[in-house]
């Protein structure tokens, strides 16, 4: 089973910060709570298309 790498855009100033790996049968977007350096704060971070 192999993994692929995916980015965490910020959903208030839509920077990628994050990058992470994820299982390719996962068909889930993925939707954490991180801190955002532009921002200042801890935001909702979104798995990029």
């Amino acid at each position: 089973m192999s993994r692929d790498k995916i980015f965490l855009i910020c959903s208030e100033c839509l920077s990628r910060n994050y990058t992470v790996t994820k299982r390719d049968d996962d068909s889930r977007r993925l939707e954490i709570n991180k801190y955002c350096p532009h921002c200042g704060r801890h935001t909702l971070h979104k798995e990029s298309k």
